[in-house]
């Protein structure tokens, strides 16, 4: 079996300090009955799917940790109590699952089943399913393909080719000489500069107390007034948080966030991404902020796309596995820092048509809240399938009381001109 990339080790090295678990979650048109038959199905439909056999062994410290095949367990199913819940009640019950990480030695992921969920969408009750997935084994746009799969997706998920490693010397000066290029391009206007770090707010303090998610839902179509889903969401994040920071007298002027992006070309590690700061401009017209955050996520990909980019991962992928796991060790989770790179995480991915079924129940949302890390207390997720887009909020005690985040969501309703909210 192969061994995990640099990007993939460091990821499964510093879940030690930082949990860093995904939690995906689909809802299900219907109360579907969860028995053996189910399961067993569900497991058949693992078993089938190479990436969802795997485990780390990480036996040696002076090498990278290995991918071991194994037999997919009935234990990663777990099935919870079968009480009606209401919609909020669901999202506690998730929230809490972030308590129990995965160990990755063992297994690599979980599938979390709850039924008869009054969801904001649907018929009448709904079955929920949370996938709680190690996020060495998949960033969230292979998540969302390994989802994909497990509930009924054709086609496998596809196998990651292997890298011709360099020498670390070689690689360390390979990308020394395309940086260097890559600053010359941006002092020349060839390139755009990435926007300048910027002030900590109250949502960059550490997360503490109690851990809350919820979620607006809204149709496709009214996310596609000036520009993409993407910019849509984070315009309406902007105008939402700039508002509730400023009733705490906060400055907001140079509000932004932290945007995972998909990198360009071949897919060689696990986690194929890289974040880019995003201005939010809460005090500048509509059009105008929709035009600059446009240019903001265009900037990140076009400086995505220069041969510093690829050099910079070829060198990472040289470094010796001792000296990486070193270097994690050395990492103090516990430092502040006066300036960040967004004052809130925005992660946008489309999983896709409205083709997936949980035994004869539809698909009808989709939702996934993304971790909160030691300078990041509230973080967004924007997930769509199909017609159906889910903005989705996660936040800590510490930032947002149970009361401000009920008014966040209503703020957050208003721009987006979804309904009230569903208990």
């Amino acid at each position: 079996m192969p061994r995990l990339a640099a990007v993939d080790a460091q990821t499964y090295w510093m879940s030690a300090k930082i949990p860093n678990d995904q939690f995906v979650l689909f809802a299900f048109d219907g109360a579907v009955r969860i028995d053996d038959g189910l399961l067993d199905g569900l497991r058949a439909r693992a078993q089938d799917c190479a990436d969802l056999r795997l485990r780390i062994a990480d036996t040696r410290r002076w090498r990278y940790p290995d991918w071991a095949a194994g037999p997919v367990d009935r234990a990663q199913f777990v099935v919870h109590p079968a009480a009606e819940l209401t919609w909020t009640e669901c999202l506690d019950a998730v929230a809490q699952l972030a308590a129990a990480q995965l160990d990755p030695r063992v297994a690599a992921w979980r599938l979390h089943l709850f039924e008869k969920v009054a969801a904001p969408r649907g018929s009448g009750p709904a079955t929920v399913a949370v996938l709680q997935i190690a996020h060495a084994l998949a960033d969230g746009t292979r998540t969302a393909a390994l989802a994909g799969w497990l509930f009924g997706r054709p086609g496998p998920v596809p196998a990651l080719p292997d890298r011709r490693r360099r020498s670390m010397l070689g690689g360390a000066v390979a990308a020394a000489r395309a940086e260097r290029g890559l600053t010359d391009d941006i002092e020349a206007g060839r390139l755009p500069a990435p926007p300048p770090s910027r002030p900590a707010l109250l949502t960059n303090a550490t997360p503490a107390g109690p851990r809350r998610i919820r979620t607006v839902v809204v149709d496709r179509a009214s996310l596609r007034g000036r520009s993409t889903v993407t910019v849509e969401a984070l315009l309406a994040v902007g105008t939402a948080l700039a508002g509730h920071l400023r009733d705490r007298g906060e400055n907001t002027e140079q509000l932004g966030a932290e945007v995972p992006l998909a990198k360009p070309g071949i897919r060689y590690v696990r986690n194929h991404f890289r974040n880019v700061g995003v201005g939010l401009y809460p005090d500048q017209p509509e059009d105008v902020r929709a035009a600059r955050i446009l240019a903001d996520l265009r900037g990140g990909r076009q400086r995505a796309e220069h041969r510093a980019a690829p050099a910079a991962e070829e060198a990472t992928a040289a470094v010796p596995a001792a000296l990486l796991r070193w270097g994690v060790s050395k990492f103090d989770e516990t430092v502040r820092s006066p300036l960040v790179t967004g004052n809130t995480v925005v992660s946008s991915v489309n999983r896709g048509p409205a083709d997936l079924r949980l035994d004869a129940a539809p698909v009808l949302l989709t939702a996934s809240y993304p971790a909160l890390s030691p300078m990041m207390g509230l973080t967004h997720g924007v997930h769509g399938i199909g017609d159906t887009v889910a903005l989705s909020v996660h936040a800590a005690d510490s930032v947002l009381s149970e009361t401000e985040l009920d008014d966040y969501l209503e703020r957050l309703r208003r721009v987006l001109g979804a309904g009230s909210s569903p208990r």
